[in-house]
């Protein structure tokens, strides 16, 4: 069995290194919007899960009723959430799954 080349391995590992990074921060750079009650409330959130915009449909402001609003910006921080975890399997996913090759050649299992 021949000796992978180490300087080859090495390299591929600092290539696999700059795509996860490159991937973060591209991540971290897209804003994702959740939405609930087909788009009455909105929250919009960075890949680093900060809320930076929250908007309410007056329509459905009703001081009698409070409880549905909280329901309907839970629901859309609920989506947003979930469109980053869908933005970083999409964007990490190859990479975690070594990037369509294994960069280790076999070695680590």
């Amino acid at each position: 069995m021949t000796q992978p080349d180490m300087s080859q391995i090495l390299a591929q590992a600092q290539e696999m290194q700059v795509k996860l990074q490159q991937a973060q921060e591209e991540i971290l750079a897209t804003s994702v919007t959740g939405t609930a009650g087909n788009g009455l409330v909105a929250v919009t959130m960075t890949g680093g899960g900060q809320v930076t915009d929250v908007a309410i449909d007056p329509q459905v402001v009703d001081p009698e009723d409070v409880d549905t609003l909280q329901d309907l910006i839970a629901g859309a921080f609920a989506d947003a959430h979930n469109k980053v975890g869908d933005l970083a399997e999409e964007k990490m996913g190859p990479l975690a799954q070594g990037g369509g090759g294994d960069p280790f050649g076999g070695m680590l299992g």
